[in-house]
């Protein structure tokens, strides 16, 4: 099983979300999603938080807190996603080669197009619900089952 880390860094009541449009074959082409990537050999879910958002966004991260974790599978793909909140960051902001970083409020983020599943623990992270964990499984993009697991 795969691991990645996803991220939503949260300044002045807003998120920072990434459009993802610059890569030619991207899953997540086409919709707005946090900050995050794949755990590397040899690196915890932590310490891939902190290399990913420095490489995505330039952002040094000072203050964060783990949510919880997410169990994808999409037809053979099966991921576990471990989900961040960043509450304070150092450094600029800078292009990012993935995609469009922009800060959302975050009453506004369900209007952008995103993936059906990332509504649902959003909602966890804004009501601040302690740490879940969440089933999520996919078919042809479309999201076939959601299950609460903690």
């Amino acid at each position: 099983m795969t691991q990645t880390v996803l991220a939503y860094i949260d300044i002045n009541n807003q998120y920072l979300l990434l459009f993802r449009n610059k890569k030619k074959v991207d899953v997540n082409k086409g919709k707005w999603i946090g900050v995050g990537g794949h755990v590397e050999k040899n690196e915890t879910p932590d310490d891939a938080l902190i290399r990913e958002i420095k490489e995505e966004t330039g952002y040094q991260v000072e203050e964060y807190q783990k949510r919880g974790i997410v169990y994808f599978s999409c037809e053979d793909i099966k991921e576990e996603m471990h989900l961040y909140v960043v509450t304070k960051v150092s450094g600029e902001l800078i292009e990012c080669d993935e995609g469009e970083l922009k800060f959302f409020d975050k009453d506004k983020m369900f209007d952008l197009p995103m993936w059906e599943g990332d509504k649902i623990f959003l909602k966890y992270l804004l009501e601040d619900e302690p740490y879940f964990e969440l089933q999520l499984d996919y078919k042809n993009d479309h999201l076939i089952n959601s299950k609460r697991l903690k």
